[in-house]
């Protein structure tokens, strides 16, 4: 049964933003008001406010070869949501700018907010704005992303002081072993149709990539034991990059222990399928949206027993330099070599 096609055209701008938000429901007290007008309006009660905007680029962030519209639609949401959670704020709302051309019928824009919407029932915020525009390269994704906080109690990547502990939640390394076995399956794909792709066993770090969740619990986590991180980051570049920007935002040095760093089971094999170092993936692979985080030392005990943190080194002054200890025993300058939002591919 062919598939019901409406063109955007039909609809117009107006009355294509009229369709797509025809259902949009606001749960946050402080929407004022929403989509329909000049300008949202949104009242924080003397909190805070936290902005944070991302654009993804068809061909540069995504595939749709592989990605389905509703994940797409989902994942734009959180990695923006993610940014708003590394600095330990909670996410209220958000606007969701689009670029398309007439590849797209109406009918593949509603699976795109229905992961939209999804995503915001999740994490309770409301989507009060945005625009579309006509592309003619792709689809374009700009939202952005609007949280609140207490007065000064926002985290950055320039507080984390010598001899604190270097923590990560979750593990690293999923989301780029996701990719790899997408970017195989494509050329298989292209090079023989009839070859249907091979999943079985890869469902964690396929959904790794495809729809990544932010680790608001780790957030609500850190505020109900009454922790304070020192300075916080996403892990949206790779592990290595990620420290990199922490230790030079604050002037300080650490040490990484390749031995703490956590990596999946499911990713640490197909790593070894792929003839790559698991480790490689955790420093360098990107999108994990993990929260990386500095606490006092007097924290340690609180952390410790939260089995989705892990401990992976500590804060050093800054003349000693970020280094990385391996399993072996050696020590190695730590370098950035994730990903580069302009070259061609992660290095």
């Amino acid at each position: 049964m062919e598939q019901e096609r409406t063109e955007i055209a039909s609809l117009g701008e107006f009355g294509l933003i009229d369709h797509l938000t025809k259902n949009n429901e606001t749960v946050q007290a402080g929407t004022i008001l929403s989509v329909g007008d000049d300008s949202a309006v949104i009242d924080h009660f003397g909190k805070q406010t936290v902005i944070s905007t991302d654009m993804l680029l068809e061909g540069v962030h995504f595939d749709l070869m592989y990605t389905p519209l509703r994940h797409l639609g989902y994942k734009a949401v959180a990695v923006n949501l993610s940014d708003i959670y590394a600095m330990c704020a909670e996410p209220t709302h958000i606007t969701v700018s689009i670029g398309i051309s007439n590849r797209f019928s109406v009918e593949a824009l509603d699976e795109f907010y229905e992961g939209v919407y999804a995503a915001c029932r999740r994490y309770n915020v409301d989507l009060i704005g945005g625009d579309t525009s006509s592309s003619l390269k792709g689809f374009v994704i700009s939202v952005t992303a609007i949280g609140e906080v207490a007065p000064d109690k926002f985290v950055t990547r320039s507080g984390a002081k010598v001899n604190d502990l270097l923590c990560v939640s979750g593990n690293l390394g999923a989301a780029y072993m996701g990719l790899q076995i997408l970017e195989r399956e494509k050329r298989i794909f292209l090079e023989s149709p009839g070859v249907q792709p091979d999943l079985g066993n890869k469902a964690y770090i396929v959904g790794r990539i495809l729809k990544p969740e932010p680790r608001a619990d780790i957030v609500n986590w850190l505020k109900e034991h009454e922790i304070s991180p020192t300075a916080m980051i996403d892990v949206s570049d790779g592990l290595s990059s990620e420290i990199l920007h922490i230790c030079t935002q604050s002037g300080v040095g650490c040490i990484l222990y390749e031995e703490k760093i956590p990596i999946h089971s499911e990713t640490r094999d197909m790593a070894l399928e792929f003839n790559i170092d698991p480790t490689t993936c955790a420093l360098s692979g990107g999108e994990d949206y993990e929260l990386l985080f500095t606490v006092k030392q007097e924290d340690y005990e609180k952390i410790a027993r939260n089995e989705q943190i892990s401990i992976i080194g500590y804060i050093t002054e800054k003349e000693e330099n970020t280094n990385l200890l391996t399993k072996q025993g050696n020590k190695h300058i730590l370098k950035a070599q994730g990903w580069n939002a302009f070259s061609e591919q992660k290095k």
